[in-house]
């Protein structure tokens, strides 16, 4: 009667969702200033005030259909063109109009990027830790995901172990820096010796491995770090990215996938998106908001709020004695638990109101996710918490 497989996944929410949802009835309950919620990624920030005045703009300037009707199923070709010469004008990289697909958010970027890719017997390899719906993007394309381990002092690939795991069935490699859950950017030496072992098993394998990047954070990084940007080093590069985090848009859904002309077959690779998008029912992303972007492309979130609000828990926790490292980018604390076990670590700080995400399904045991997009006032408000959370596993 129904799929065994879909009911799995719907009626086992993920942890954060789990998390979220418990944040909201305790709040109801005892009262919001009772719970310090660092379980969702949720931008805080508010959209910049751009965004509204384009809105308003467009329900004036054009007329119904136009707002909100279809569009060609990869995107108005308008869209497609800002956003190309985005790239070349921000990267120096040659992405043309027509090698753009315009998506609902990062998710369907990946989604439909893994089903254009995969056949029969596929792997993907992406590094710990990670973003735990790639599992479930991958199994939806019918094909496996394997994880490369972390070093626990820098959060970087082991990338030793990368080249053991990369193997004759290898279709892509998904990198996403700066990363979620532990802020770190991947800097340009770590990304060069990523595209040598590649290269080396293209060789050894006689294969065209993609390189899927996995961008919605890309403008969220401080202290001036440079993100290398992935077609620039490998010609074989996808990227998925999203507007969510950028411009404060999580819920309206708007990203796009860039297929580089460099890419191998990348004609047929085009054609295989549009198929994918067709299939999954992934085409006509959000009319009115395309045309948002259009005229918002140069647009940013101001980050000083996240700044902040990173300098403040990064600080606050090291200084009480917890272990981690300071995000180069996103919105994200990784913390090591003070126990083995993460989540029965996560139960614990929920006793005083702390939700805080286990790691496991990051592929990160022993550790634990912060989203510190949140207010200011909140963190201020939940070191006392920490500290006496820390102060149970000292006694």
């Amino acid at each position: 009667m129904y799929n065994e497989k879909m009911y799995k996944l719907g009626s086992k929410r993920s942890v954060i969702r789990e998390l979220f949802e418990y944040g909201k009835k305790r709040a109801a309950e005892m009262g919001k200033d009772s719970v310090f919620d660092y379980s969702l990624g949720n931008p805080n920030v508010p959209a910049p005030k751009e965004i509204n005045e384009a809105i308003i703009e467009l329900l004036n300037e054009l007329d119904s259909i136009e707002v909100h009707g279809y569009t060609s199923a990869p995107g108005n070709l308008s869209t497609r063109q800002i956003i190309s010469k985005n790239i070349k004008d921000r990267f120096n990289c040659d992405i043309p109009a027509n090698n753009i697909y315009i998506t609902s958010g990062a998710a369907a970027a990946l989604t439909i990027t893994l089903n254009a890719l995969s056949t029969n017997e596929s792997d993907f390899i992406t590094f710990a830790p990670f973003f735990p719906e790639y599992k479930v993007f991958t199994g939806a394309a019918r094909a496996r995901l394997k994880v490369v381990p972390f070093n626990e002092n820098t959060f970087m690939p082991d990338l030793d172990a990368f080249e053991k795991v990369i193997g004759p069935k290898t279709k892509g490699v998904i990198i996403n820096s700066p990363n979620n859950p532990s802020g770190v950017v991947y800097d340009e030496e770590t990304i060069k010796k990523i595209v040598d072992i590649i290269k080396r098993a293209n060789e050894r394998f006689e294969t065209n491995i993609a390189i899927i990047s996995d961008e919605p954070y890309r403008e969220l990084v401080y202290d001036n770090t440079f993100v290398p940007y992935l077609p620039n080093y490998y010609d074989n590069t996808i990227v998925c990215y999203s507007y969510s985090k950028s411009l404060s848009l999580p819920g309206e859904r708007i990203g796009y996938i860039a297929v580089s002309p460099k890419l191998h077959m990348a004609d047929a690779i085009v054609l295989a998106v549009a198929g994918a998008g067709r299939s999954l029912g992934y085409v006509c992303a959000s009319s009115l908001f395309q045309r948002v972007i259009e005229k918002c492309i140069d647009v940013q979130v101001d980050i000083n709020a996240y700044k902040k609000n990173r300098d403040l828990i990064y600080n606050s926790l090291t200084k009480i004695g917890y272990h981690c490292i300071k995000p180069q980018g996103a919105f994200y604390l990784f913390v090591k638990s003070l126990e083995e076990d993460a989540t029965a670590f996560s139960d614990k700080a929920k006793t005083l109101g702390l939700l805080i995400v286990p790691g496991d399904d990051f592929g990160a045991p022993g550790f634990v996710r912060l989203a510190y997009c949140v207010s200011y006032d909140m963190i201020g408000r939940s070191i006392e918490a920490f500290q006496k959370l820390y102060e149970m596993y000292q006694q």
